[in-house]
């Protein structure tokens, strides 16, 4: 049976226009850059022209997909994490509504191998998409930490760290060529001193958020938002039966 034809720019408009009124973006890519930066274990096996697609959270995920999807089920309880959930069912929604007849790999940030490795390396995806720039330790010349483990970070240019990586996409048998050119992320941290600010906030001290913030943004996350995450995920659901999406539940209160 033959494959299903499709190009660049009909997968990144119709996954653009079916998600981004939720607060999605999405940047293609093609595997073999990703294959390029990571090491052999993380490899994915598709050829290297194979389309993907990475698909990050904005800030306005929460108020335009987050909470609509609990308003709409009147849960007693939640067995997962709800952002899990909800993020999976408008991704897959999306897919089978913009792609019938496709075979689309999706792999979300929060899934694992059975070797216990993550399906993708996400930072890594959005970095070679051109999406967020991923600071590492290698950005840092004569970097002052020694032996210390430093993990990286992506910083979108828009929105700083006050997005989320969620989910990786991978059309299967659909491989384009120069269509599609990679285009180097927007260096936003340039200054070897805020780069060690920026790692060093975000290993250090990533309680405080600080880091979220070395670069000015367009947008952040808004107070029901942040009371969310800064809430211990084993408290979450008190707080959403608080605020009334869970059934049993207190009236919906307003944000302040």
């Amino acid at each position: 049976m033959a494959l299903p034809k499709a190009n660049v720019e009909d997968v990144r408009g119709a996954l653009s226009n079916s998600l981004s009124k939720l607060g999605f973006e999405v940047y293609p890519l093609k595997i073999g850059w990703y294959n390029a930066v990571v090491s052999t274990p993380h490899h994915l096996s598709y050829p290297d022209d194979t389309l993907a697609a990475v698909v990050l959270s904005t800030p306005d995920m929460f108020e335009k997909a987050f909470l609509p999807f609990l308003e709409n089920r009147g849960w007693k309880e939640v067995m997962t994490d709800p952002i899990d959930q909800c993020v999976k069912h408008y991704i897959n929604k999306s897919v089978s509504e913009c792609f019938p007849g496709f075979n689309v790999d999706v792999s979300f940030d929060y899934e694992i191998l059975p070797s216990r490795k993550p399906k993708f390396l996400a930072q890594s995806a959005a970095h070679v998409a051109g999406a967020a720039y991923y600071y590492q330790c290698l950005d840092v010349p004569d970097q002052p930490w020694g032996k210390k483990k430093m993990f990286g970070v992506c910083i979108h240019p828009r929105l700083g760290g006050w997005f989320a990586i969620r989910a990786l996409l991978v059309f299967v048998g659909i491989e384009v060529g120069s269509e599609l050119m990679q285009t180097a992320p927007q260096d936003c941290v340039p200054d070897r001193q805020d780069r060690i600010q920026l790692l060093e906030d975000f290993n250090l001290r990533w309680q405080e958020w600080s880091y979220r913030d070395i670069v000015p943004t367009a947008q952040t996350y808004s107070d029901r938002q942040r009371d969310y995450f800064f809430t211990r995920p084993d408290q979450r659901q008190d707080l959403l039966r608080k605020w009334g999406f869970l059934v049993g539940g207190k009236e919906n209160t307003q944000d302040n």
